[in-house]
């Protein structure tokens, strides 16, 4: 699954799986990736997915848009592609990239309530009202391999689901000032410092190198 990751200043600030045939960019809180920030036009740009190409497309913005150093009005996107938008930019990872970030209720649920039943009353209904009020942890996880190599992950939610959905996918939940990792879906688990860590819930420690779904990432806090 082909993804794309906006950036600042080489940080990464939000990565998003091409799920939707069309993602809007923009200043307008409306839009799928908001970037309030001077130069961004209310709706900037969109990035179309059909099943055979995703292609970025500037809409009359002010400032334009420029793609690999050059303006760029409407592109088909391929490989590692870096779209300049004013102070941020947008990089396409094509489908080999090996790190994919999933938004998965079902999956959040499980992972919850196998690791914090004691929080709340068992219903997945309250699930995402369960860290409410605790304060996260300061962490990343940075890319070691494969087409995002490098890339920086900030670890802003309380839960965030990693790996390869059908294949293998674990959470990572930032809580109570530690962040744990979990497995929940798969036949093979997750690697921490090349030790297989099963269906325990590991709690990470800064340093530590997660290999899952065919991608090393290492952990920083």
């Amino acid at each position: 699954m082909a993804t794309i990751i906006l950036a600042k200043d080489g940080i990464a600030l939000q990565e998003l799986p091409l799920l939707k045939t069309r993602i809007t960019i923009g200043r307008r809180t409306y839009n799928d990736i908001v970037i309030d920030a001077p130069g961004i036009s209310a709706e900037h740009a969109v990035i179309v997915t059909t099943p055979s190409e995703s292609y970025y497309e500037d809409l009359d913005s002010t400032n334009g848009s420029r793609l690999n150093g050059q303006p760029v009005k409407r592109h088909v996107l391929q490989g590692r592609d870096v779209i300049e938008l004013a102070t941020h930019t947008i990089q396409y990872c094509a489908n080999e990239s090996a790190y994919e970030a999933v938004a998965s209720p079902a999956l959040t649920s499980a992972a919850i309530q196998h690791q914090h039943a004691d929080r709340f009353s068992g219903n997945p209904a309250d699930a995402d009202s369960a860290f409410d009020g605790i304060s996260l942890s300061l962490a990343l996880i940075k890319m070691l391999n494969g087409p995002g190599k490098g890339t920086e992950i900030p670890l802003t939610k309380a839960l965030t689901t990693i790996g390869r959905p059908g294949a293998q996918v674990a959470v990572l939940t930032n809580a109570s000032n530690e962040v744990s990792l979990t497995h929940v879906e798969g036949d093979v688990y997750p690697v921490v410092n090349g030790v297989n860590i099963g269906l325990k819930t590991q709690v990470l420690k800064t340093g530590d190198v997660i290999h899952l779904s065919g991608t090393e990432m290492m952990f920083l806090s």
